[in-house]
C-alpha cells in the first residue's frame, strides 16, 4: 500500500443568493494499491488519510455518515434508471446496490473508502436527509466525473432546514488526484473535490446533517461527503494571517540588523 496526494489550492465559491463565500478546495490524502503503472488502481479500495488546507495544516478526524433518509428517489426499473444508488470499484468492498434504501445510502457513506458512492442515474432526481455521528463544522466533498451538480442544505437533528442552500456547480470541482472504476460503469472517471464551510450555508453554528439533492438538470452527481468538526478559516482570515506572519517576520529582520 502507498500513500497518494493530489494537491488542491485554497478559492472562493458562490452562495446561490450571490453573496460571498468561502468555499474551498483542498487536498485528498488518501491509500491505494498501485497499478503496474505506478498509479492508484480505480477498482479497488481508495482510503481516505486526511485532507490538507490551504494553509498547510492537515485533518485527519472526520465524522461519517451514520444515517439517512430516503425524501425521494426516482423509481429503479432496470438498467439506467432510477436515481441514487449504492455503488463502489469493480473490486473494492462495499455494497452495490440499486434499489437505494436508508439503510444503504448510510453503509456506502458511512466509511472512508472513496470507492465506495452514491451513484446518480444522469436524469434522475433524489432528495435525501443524511445525519453525521458528531456535530461538524466544515464539509467535504466528492465526485466522479467532475461533470455534475450536489445542492445541498443543513438540517437541524430532526431534519428541518437551515440557513440557505448552496448549489455544488459542475465547474467547482477541482482534480482529487485519483479516479475510480466502478460496478455500473465500464472505464476510469476521474473524480473532483470541493469543501464547504458553514457560512456557505448560511448557518452559523455546528451541525449534525445536511439535505442533499438534485434534478434532472444536475446530471447525475455521484458522490461521497465527509464532515469536520474543524471550521477551515475564511480566505481573509488566512490572507491576514498571512500578512501579520509577514509583519512579524520583517520586524524579527529589522531588530537583528540593528
Amino acid at each position: 500500500m502507498h500513500l497518494f496526494t493530489a494537491f488542491g489550492f485554497l478559492t472562493a465559491g458562490l452562495v446561490m443568493t450571490g453573496s460571498p463565500a468561502t468555499a474551498f478546495s483542498f487536498t485528498t490524502n488518501f491509500t491505494a494499491t498501485n497499478t503496474a503503472a505506478g498509479q492508484p488502481d480505480p477498482t479497488r479500495d481508495i482510503l481516505l488519510d486526511s485532507v490538507t488546507l490551504g494553509n498547510g495544516s492537515t485533518l485527519s478526524q472526520f465524522s461519517l455518515v451514520n444515517s439517512a433518509q430516503i425524501i425521494h428517489n426516482d423509481l429503479w426499473t432496470g438498467g439506467n434508471t432510477g436515481a441514487a444508488s449504492s455503488e463502489r470499484g469493480d473490486r473494492a468492498s462495499g455494497l452495490a446496490q440499486e434499489v437505494a434504501t436508508d439503510a444503504s445510502i448510510a453503509t456506502s457513506l458511512g466509511n472512508r473508502n472513496l470507492n465506495n458512492i452514491i451513484d446518480t442515474e444522469d436524469s434522475g432526481a433524489f432528495k435525501m436527509n443524511v445525519f453525521f455521528e458528531s456535530a461538524v463544522s466544515s464539509l467535504f466533498f466528492w465526485e466522479r466525473g467532475m461533470n455534475s451538480d450536489l445542492s445541498v442544505q443543513a438540517i437541524d437533528q430532526s431534519g428541518n432546514l437551515l440557513g440557505s442552500l448552496f448549489r455544488i456547480n459542475r465547474n467547482l470541482w477541482q482534480s482529487a488526484g485519483y479516479g475510480i472504476n466502478t460496478t455500473e460503469i465500464n472505464d476510469t472517471q476521474a473524480v473532483g473535490s470541493w469543501g464547504l464551510n458553514l457560512s456557505d450555508l448560511g448557518v452559523s453554528g455546528p451541525i449534525f446533517g445536511l439535505q442533499l439533492s438534485a434534478d434532472a438538470s444536475s446530471n447525475g452527481p455521484d458522490f461521497k461527503v465527509a464532515g469536520s468538526s474543524a471550521a477551515v478559516p475564511e480566505p481573509t482570515t488566512m490572507a491576514g494571517l498571512a500578512l501579520a506572519g509577514a509583519g512579524l517576520a520583517a520586524a524579527r529582520r529589522r531588530k537583528a540588523k540593528a
